[in-house]
């Protein structure tokens, strides 16, 4: 989690409100005992970077977990 931290603590505006966005959405998992992989926690650094869409996140999860 600290990396989102990071992020929202030190980030441009669009990569702080990303950042704040995926640690309240994997803050909210925690609250039901479910942990991110570290293909998620990846997949959101790129989201947050910019490299990747969030459409582009919704397939590589999908595809990761049906797999």
């Amino acid at each position: 989690m600290t990396d989102f931290e990071e992020y929202i603590r030190q980030g441009e505006p669009l990569k702080k409100e990303k950042g704040y966005a995926w640690l309240t959405a994997i803050g909210l998992q925690d609250v039901d005992g479910l942990k991110p992989s570290s293909y998620l926690i990846e997949t959101a650094k790129q989201n947050i970077e910019g490299d990747i869409t969030i459409t582009e996140v919704k397939n590589r999860i999908d595809s990761y977990y049906k797999a």
